[in-house]
This record gives C-alpha cells, sequence and structure tokens, in this order.
C-alpha cells in the first residue's frame, strides 16, 4: 500500500546532519514494520546522538523495554501484531519518555486517541525529512534540558533544597525520592503527616516535578471549609442555583484542570460530598450545582491528612472505596523532630528571607542553634517560622537563645493542670474530644493557646469544635473569626 511507504524518495539524501547530544546518553526505540520507514528514522536520531534500538513487532518492542530505559520511542500504529497504541499504556510508568506515534492518512483518529494517551507527537507517512528533523531537534533540546535540571536538581537536593522543601536529612531525603518516582506519572498521591510538617509543601513539589507543572496548582482545606460551602466551592454553582448564588462560580476541580488539585485534610470532608467527589475521580467530569450538563474537568489530585486514615475509614469518617482511590502513592512525611539537623537548616532558610525583605543581615549565635536543635517541635516548621520570625523581632543583630524561647529546650515543662482519665475502650473520637474540652477549660476559652499546647492549626482546632455536639459552645464560638485566620500553610513548611 503506497500510503504504508515511509519515505519519500526525494528525501533520503536530505537528513540534515548535526544534533545536540553527547553520543550515547540518550536512548531511543524506533518501532515500524516498513524497513524503509524504520531504518531512515532511526538514522535521523542516530545522526543527532541517540542510542537506537529497532523493533519490527509490537513483541520485540517490549522486549526492549522490558530491559531497556528509553528516553524517546517512534512508534507505527499498524503492526503485523498489534496497534503501537498498545505500548503507550506500558509507557504510563515511564512519564519522562517521548513517544512519536507514526501513521498513514487513513488512521488520524488514531492519531487523536494516541495523543490522548500521551504520545507528544506524530508523523504522516509518507515521511518528510523537515519534519522528521524538527521533531528530533525539539526532543534533543527537551532531553538536554531535562538533563541540566535533574543534575542541578540533585546539587540542590544535596545542599537541603528540593522545589519548595528544605532539608538535608537521610529522611528527607526519602521522602525527594518518592517525589521523583510518583511525579512525572499521573497516579493519586496520598500524604500523611502531623500537622505543621509541610504537607502541601511535598503536593506541591509533585506538581512542580511533573508534566503538569505549566498547569494550576490548586490547594483546598478541607477542614477550613464550612460544610454548606463545599459543594459549592469543589464543583461549583450556577447562577441562581441557590440562595446568594447571584453569579456562576467555577469550583476547585475546574479551575484545577490541566494541573493539580491538593485536598488536605480529607478525611475532614462530610460524608455525603465523599460519594460525588469519587463519582468525579470515576468520570472526570463534575457538574456544578443547579447545572444539567458534564463539564470535562481533567485534574491530578494530591489528598493528605494528619490523621490516621485507616482510623477514619473504621469511624465512617472517610469512604473505605474513596481511600483505595486516593491512596494509590502513599509518601508518610516525617515530624521536624525526627529529621536530624535540618530544624537549624530551615530555620536559616527562613532567617535568610527575613533578611532579604529587611534588607538586613542578622545571624544566630551558635548557642542558638544548639538550642534549636535540642528542641523537639510539637508544632514542626510551623512552629519553627512562627519562633524565628518573633525572634527576628526580638533581636538587634544576632539571634540568640533567649529570642528563640522563654524557656530552655530541655527544661521540664510544668504541668498543664488537672489530667484527664480515660476508660479503657473510649474510641479515639472520644478521647480527643475529651481532650480539647478539658484544655479549653484550663485555659479559660483560650483558643489559640489550646490549639498550640494540643499541636494542631487554628482552624483544626474549629473544625472539631464544630464537630463536637456535646461540648455546649454556642454557634459564635465554633465559626472562626476573620482576624484569627492562619496564614497559607504553603509558606510555612
Amino acid at each position: 500500500m503506497q500510503e504504508k511507504k515511509g519515505v519519500r524518495e526525494e528525501e533520503k539524501a536530505k537528513i540534515l546532519p548535526g544534533g545536540t547530544l553527547t553520543p550515547g546518553v540518550f536512548h531511543a526505540l524506533v518501532l515500524d514494520d516498513d524497513e524503509i520507514s524504520l531504518q531512515f528514522i532511526a538514522g535521523v536520531l542516530a545522526e543527532a546522538g541517540f542510542d537506537v534500538s529497532t523493533a519490527t513487532t509490537v513483541r520485540q518492542a517490549r522486549d526492549i523495554l522490558s530491559s531497556t530505559s528509553v528516553d524517546a520511542i517512534f512508534l507505527d500504529i499498524l503492526l503485523p501484531d498489534g496497534t503501537g497504541l498498545d505500548l503507550l499504556k506500558k509507557l504510563e510508568s515511564r512519564a519522562s519518555t517521548q513517544a512519536i506515534v507514526i501513521t498513514a492518512h487513513a488512521s488520524l483518529d488514531s492519531v487523536r486517541e494516541a495523543m490522548q494517551q500521551g504520545a507528544s507527537d506524530y508523523l504522516q507517512k509518507p515521511i518528510e525529512i523537515e519534519r522528521l528533523n524538527t521533531i528530533v531537534k525539539n526532543i534533543a533540546r527537551a532531553l538536554d534540558k531535562e538533563n541540566e535540571i535533574g543534575k542541578l536538581r540533585n546539587e540542590l537536593r544535596e545542599l537541603g533544597q528540593f522545589g519548595p522543601l528544605v532539608g538535608a536529612s537521610a529522611e528527607m531525603k526519602k521522602v525527594y525520592d518518592l517525589v521523583l518516582q510518583v511525579a512525572p506519572t499521573g497516579a493519586a498521591v496520598f500524604i500523611r503527616g502531623e500537622s505543621g510538617t509541610g504537607k502541601e509543601l511535598v503536593a506541591e513539589a509533585v506538581h512542580m516535578f511533573s508534566r503538569r507543572s505549566r498547569g494550576p496548582f490548586v490547594p483546598i482545606n478541607c477542614g477550613a471549609i464550612p460544610p454548606t460551602l463545599m459543594e459549592s466551592e469543589l464543583f461549583g454553582h450556577e447562577k441562581g442555583s441557590f440562595t446568594g448564588a447571584d453569579r456562576q462560580h467555577r469550583g476547585h476541580f475546574e479551575r484545577a484542570s490541566g494541573g493539580t488539585l491538593f485536598l488536605d485534610e480529607i478525611t475532614e470532608m462530610p460524608i455525603e460530598l465523599q460519594v460525588k467527589l469519587l463519582r468525579v475521580l470515576e468520570t472526570g467530569t463534575v457538574s456544578r450545582l443547579g447545572g444539567d450538563r458534564p463539564i470535562q474537568a481533567e485534574a491530578r489530585i494530591i489528598a493528605a491528612t494528619n490523621r490516621q486514615p485507616e482510623q477514619a475509614v473504621a469511624e465512617g469518617k472517610l469512604r473505605e472505596d474513596l481511600f483505595y482511590r486516593l491512596n494509590v502513592f502513599p509518601i508518610q512525611l516525617p515530624p521536624l523532630r525526627e529529621r536530624e539537623d535540618d530544624a537549624s537548616l530551615i530555620a536559616g532558610y527562613f532567617l535568610g528571607k527575613l533578611n532579604t525583605e529587611a534588607g538586613m543581615a542578622k545571624r544566630f549565635s551558635t548557642s542558638a542553634l544548639e538550642s534549636l536543635r535540642a528542641y523537639s517541635w510539637p508544632g514542626n516548621v510551623r512552629e519553627l517560622k512562627n519562633i524565628v520570625q518573633r525572634a527576628y523581632i526580638k533581636a538587634p543583630e544576632v539571634l540568640q537563645p533567649s529570642h528563640l524561647f522563654e524557656k530552655p529546650p530541655g527544661a521540664a515543662p510544668p504541668p498543664l493542670g488537672p489530667t484527664v482519665s480515660l476508660r479503657i475502650g473510649t474510641t479515639l473520637a472520644d478521647a480527643e474530644k475529651e481532650l480539647i474540652r478539658a484544655t479549653l477549660s484550663h485555659l479559660d476559652g483560650d483558643k489559640k493557646r489550646a490549639a498550640e499546647v494540643l499541636g494542631i492549626s487554628l482552624r483544626t482546632l474549629y473544625y472539631r469544635l464544630r464537630e463536637d455536639k456535646d461540648a455546649g459552645l454556642d454557634e459564635g464560638d465554633v465559626e472562626i473569626p476573620e482576624d484569627e485566620a492562619e496564614p497559607n500553610e504553603a509558606q510555612e513548611g
């Protein structure tokens, strides 16, 4: 069939010499049962500096992929033992591999399907050399740039800076490795960690190193939005859909389409909304409140919690099917107290930012750095940031331990007051409620202080109080005032 023949006769002598790649660094695979087309593409790739493997069947290509790391693959759609589209699924775990489909004019519908499945470009037969050279050079430039970025990223990683994350401890390097493994894929990520450890920054890093990095990163704290407003915030609403809906509103899913949606404190989402969330994840579409048509909303989902999700499932606060859907790739973020010398490194990062903003050159004393290492950091990175900011204001030039801490770290803290007695068999949820009530009572209702003592955010405390119907609090006592809203956790580690 003439369409199947891959190269025009006049094109054979027009291979443009000279690539930008160092020979032997990158590997390409060409899959085509048309021998002329196969060798022609392989020759251009070799001239550009690629190591090249060739295959004429899907089976041969699978064998090569099972044993070889491939940076670029050119694959024909129609093959004797199947279709090149079958290989795209195998490449999902190698999202950094650039796939180019080769097709005859009659199969352009297959090209559209291939692009939807992750192919980055296509070649139409008979192949034009200018088009082929342009594609190969674009791949070469992209791979060279990716290689340079990878080297720079590794250098920064050793110095303790990884995207928006700071830390050089072995524990954090494990987190960095997990981020790099999952970022290029489309897998859902579930981040666990104590309050203030920087879960949103891990989500940002996954987004930053993914193919969606040019798309939006949209964070939402499920514990900070009143349940009555959460459906509208997530899925949007049409004008007139309810009282006060005076305009159309695009929800977080729509705004995150093409990028990443970060669902923080997922265990705080009302159970009835979890059913709708699961449907959105399954269909890739959302329906605004009051709307009558589905809207495409293709966003990668990253979820996080500071609680034990398995316990939330057991208590009926998190749907088991939703948890399994979100928990494809779990990342456990260590608390600051388990991160070796990261506290002083992060403190230096915060101090540097403050100096830059203020045009100053303040520094930590040796004893101040020692006190940072000695402290247990119950509030994690969020607490560290607040302490450095407070000390920065207090200190004239050199930050001393007395600027950081009212009492030296390691000193036994005075007892808070009366103890709380619990019966064996009390559920964790009831124990938590009792502890919050007792702490608030002892602190004369000071919610900010209670949140600090309990090691949770102020917003989380207010949400817990709204949940506790037996706390005896008025409606005004459980609504967070605007002037008590906390800064975005994305800036707090």
